[in-house]
């Protein structure tokens, strides 16, 4: 079945009928990429460097991924029941210096480092948490005395070695909220993310231990799968409405397993034949977002095209009709790009194809792609289609209207003027909109003399920046040509004002 024009343009570029175009680019698509900490995957790559070398590292990180187009980092801030941030009431983790519960030293904090300079780029940060996971493997050596498996042993299962919350217990969830919650009230955040893990995976020979903990928190339930279902429903529930208590405009999203259910076992689910987060993980994902508990559902559909167990496209489709009006971001398998064993991600076209497919579902509204190691490595070149095509011009993510619908008002008394080899443009804060609002961030806007005003189209963007800085040079003028530039507001859920005054600059001839 043909999804719309740009499927009938593409396939006719297929057979040769009509040059290769570059597709319109979205004004408004979330680009995110994960940064893994767990184990140092991707950062930082080495728990013994010293505070500033990190520092260093997570900036270059934080500047490629800019380059490329991304606009958005899940930066993961708590892997284990430990902390890669100060204000915490769990240990520092090991992989940021070697040694569970062991203080950077220098001290600083990670997180906000990593907020104040994704916001100078235009970048959103989404703390990502791990919920249950307390330990990273079997043995005991390295927790800190202080760590919450050794004060609290009765909350806590063992499986395949591995230390995990127990979901039935309500301290369990109380506990995982206030942890949550630190970082909501303490940290500029702009979203809580939650990844895959729930009730773990299945291994064989292995069997959750929750069985007294079922007889002593039943809760009406008989059989101990859907209680296990409802304990995961219940933490989601009670984490949405408290993050969003305590502040409205922080996004609440989770990535899951990329399978619901398998038509095979429930006639709602997808046409597909892998495992499940809902049977297998006791995570009805599908559910968190009909409820309206999660204001974007981040599926991992890490599989190619065709795929005989689990096809990438039978998934988006599958997942863009069940959003249920929140948002839709699929998670990409950048790391199996160019993977060894298959042939389908030895394609140079696979992820480029599967990106152009999730943009003509007009039910998704971006991608996430894991990790940032593996985007940084450029296999197959896709990091470079990112940067010429696809991500080609800046985006702002999109709004969430169920959260806040009131735009900013337009900043005010724009002005610009040479300064020696660029324009400096100067703005005043925008007065206060009716929600009380006034600009958490901006963004620059240049056209050519005789050009219409058009803020739809983000190539003439120039900057966009979440601060409350209210200036910007433009180096890039040529000389002997003219320009405008209006400058709009954006609040903190990245509602944009209309434009300020135009402000118009001649550049003399021999100025520059």
């Amino acid at each position: 079945m043909f999804r719309g024009i740009k499927t009938v343009l593409l396939l006719l570029m297929a057979v040769g009928y009509v040059q290769a175009q570059v597709l319109p680019q979205p004004k408004r698509e979330f680009r995110g990429v994960w940064v893994a900490t767990v184990a140092n995957i991707d950062w930082p790559s080495n728990s013994k460097a010293t505070s500033q070398q990190q520092k260093q590292e997570l900036l270059d990180i934080l500047s490629a991924h800019h380059q490329t187009g991304i606009n958005a980092v899940m930066f993961q801030v708590r892997p284990a029941a430990d902390a890669l941030y100060a204000k915490s009431r769990e240990p520092w983790s090991q992989w940021l210096t070697g040694k569970q519960g062991k203080a950077p030293n220098p001290i600083y904090d990670p997180l906000e480092f990593a907020i104040t300079e994704a916001h100078q780029r235009g970048m959103e940060l989404h703390a990502w948490f791990n919920p249950y996971r307390a330990t990273f493997s079997a043995s005991p050596k390295g927790i800190s005395d202080d760590h919450i498996t050794k004060q609290k042993p009765e909350w806590f299962f063992t499986y395949a070695g591995r230390k995990l919350f127990n979901p039935g217990l309500p301290e369990v969830r109380e506990y995982i909220i206030k942890v949550i919650l630190d970082v909501v009230d303490n940290y500029d955040i702009d979203g809580v993310h939650l990844d895959d893990y729930f009730y773990p995976y299945p291994i064989s020979g292995q069997s959750i231990d929750d069985a007294q903990t079922f007889a002593d928190h039943a809760d009406g339930f008989t059989d101990i799968k859907d209680w296990r279902r409802h304990n995961v429903d219940t933490l989601i529930h009670a984490l949405s409405d408290s993050i969003h208590h305590h502040k409205n405009f922080v996004k609440f999203g989770i990535s899951p397993f990329g399978i619901w259910a398998n038509v095979r076992q429930n006639p709602e689910g997808s046409e597909t034949g892998g495992g499940s987060s809902y049977y297998e993980q006791f995570a009805d994902s599908r559910k968190w977002i009909k409820q309206g508990w999660l204001d974007y559902i981040n599926p991992q559909l890490y599989w190619p095209f065709n795929n005989r167990a689990a096809a990438y496209e039978k998934l988006v489709d599958w997942w863009s009709n069940n959003t249920y009006g929140r948002h839709l971001y699929i998670g990409m398998a950048a790391y199996r790009i160019n993977e060894r064993m298959s042939a389908s991600w030895k394609e140079s076209t696979q992820m480029p194809r599967q990106l152009r497919y999730d943009r003509e579902n007009p039910r998704v509204q971006g991608s996430v792609y894991f990790s940032s190691k593996s985007l940084q490595r450029n296999l197959l070149g896709f990091t470079d289609s990112l940067k010429t095509d696809f991500y080609r011009y800046p985006a702002l993510p999109p709004v969430m209207l169920w959260r806040d619908a009131v735009s900013p008002n337009i900043p005010r008394e724009l002005v610009a003027k040479i300064t020696g080899k660029t324009i400096n443009l100067q703005w005043q804060l925008p007065l206060t909109a009716s929600d009380g609002n006034t600009a958490y961030g901006y963004v620059v806007y240049r056209f050519d003399q005789h050009e219409a005003i058009n803020l739809a189209d983000p190539k003439h963007i120039l900057n966009i920046a979440y601060t409350q800085q209210r200036t910007f040079d433009d180096p890039t003028v040529e000389a002997g040509k003219n320009y405008q530039y209006v400058v709009t507001a954006l609040d903190r859920l990245k509602n944009e004002s209309y434009p300020s005054n135009t402000a118009v600059v001649s550049v003399p001839a021999n100025s520059l």
